[in-house]
């Protein structure tokens, strides 16, 4: 009889088994309080993560998403400006420069950490260019030394997309969201860090910078009713917060296990001798440029692969959850065929976006788990025909 073991891709019944009671007696205080909007567990949780990300200020919005898109308003960037980013992040990376009336202008990624590659943006700067969105993919932090180079060469802003990547580190220690002049951080259910709904958080050393976005994202108006300017909706739920204050005590724990996780897999994967008969590829958390590793959190744990989309049927019959982030770049996308890309022009986050798979990471997976997952890949790729390239 052979082995059956459900490995979902993310298990948050098991994340929040230990700590449930904790969450609703959280939550039960916000309703007994009644404080619903921008209560005080919201003032509390922007204090705990301005310090956890090394900023000053924070200021808690309503999703990653609307982090990005205030963090661009606040910059005043609009009609016309032009916006550098990746092609391969999640869509509201691209979709709230367009939203503000900005054009955004990608550049391919780095073929090993799949960040944006700081090598491709001088020559995408334009007189129009107003900012550049690095995306801090996967947990890891974008090579952002390089990049800051070249925003201060040519006078642009920096907004970090740290939502993947909430005490990931950089060289000396630097926190994602730290370093451009605003940083972007998502409490989707998912993340390392999640809420029970959507929650999201700016964060930035600059006063005048949070202070605009505490002013738009209550639709402009202070006092109450007086709009200076015409802001959005962007509050953090209170109870949302109240939530993410009792998880964030473990978040480092969290963070040990999923770094734990990942050793164990790269060991079981050089055992497999699936690098040598595949080429599958690892997630590498040192730039071609630097000796020194960086602070991956592993929000996903993401291998590249032959034949991803074979693989994903068979592990799904064995039990096993995986997803694909992200197949189709941004430039493929229809809504932007109006911008003039075309297929080829950025090739390795196109050969990402055919490679890539992630597989289950979360803290609480056992290491029995982790091995009939890799044990799966290889039973997979070691039968008859398994190994080709997909066309």
């Amino acid at each position: 009889m052979r082995c059956f073991v459900n490995v979902p891709l993310l298990d948050l019944h098991a994340h929040h088994a230990a700590i449930k009671k904790d969450m609703v007696c959280a939550i039960e205080a916000v309703l007994e309080k009644g404080d619903f909007i921008l209560g005080g567990e919201v003032k509390k949780l922007e204090d705990r993560i301005a310090e956890y990300s090394q900023t000053r200020f924070g200021i808690g919005v309503s999703s990653g998403t609307d982090a990005l898109l205030v963090s661009l308003m606040a910059l005043g960037i609009g009609q016309g400006d032009e916006v550098i980013t990746t092609p391969l992040s999640f869509f509201a990376t691209a979709g709230v420069i367009s939203r503000v009336g900005a054009i955004p202008v990608f550049v391919d990624v780095d073929p090993v950490t799949y960040n944006l590659d700081p090598h491709n943006i001088a020559k995408a700067v334009t007189s129009k260019t107003r900012a550049i969105i690095p995306v801090h993919l996967y947990g890891q932090c974008a090579d952002m030394a390089p990049i800051l180079v070249v925003a201060r060469e040519y006078g642009l802003a920096v907004i970090e997309d740290a939502a993947q990547a909430i005490g990931a580190e950089y060289r000396d220690g630097c926190r994602a969201g730290s370093m451009g002049n605003l940083g972007c951080l998502s409490f989707f259910p998912s993340k390392n860090l999640g809420a029970v709904g959507d929650g999201g958080m700016v964060v930035t050393n600059d006063e005048n910078l949070a202070d605009r976005v505490r002013l738009l994202r209550t639709h402009g108006g202070r006092p109450k009713y007086y709009h200076k300017v015409i802001g959005g909706n962007f509050r953090l739920d209170t109870i949302q917060a109240s939530v993410l204050n009792v998880k964030l005590a473990y978040l480092d724990q969290w963070t040990a296990l999923r770094q734990q996780h990942a050793e164990q897999y790269e060991r079981l994967f050089s055992e497999s001798g699936l690098i040598e008969k595949t080429g599958l590829r690892l997630p590498v958390a040192v730039y071609r440029e630097s000796n020194v590793k960086h602070f991956h959190i592993y929000n996903q744990f993401v291998i590249g692969l032959p034949n991803r989309e074979a693989l994903r049927a068979f592990m799904k019959d064995k039990g096993i959850g995986t997803e694909v982030y992200y197949p189709v770049p941004f430039h493929l996308q229809e809504c932007y065929q109006s911008l003039g890309y075309s297929e080829g022009d950025f090739p390795e986050a196109e050969q990402a976006s055919r490679d890539l798979l992630a597989i289950p990471a979360y803290p609480e997976l056992t290491f029995q788990q982790q091995e009939y997952v890799v044990n799966s890949i290889r039973e997979f790729y070691l039968s008859k025909n398994s190994i080709r390239s997909e066309k």
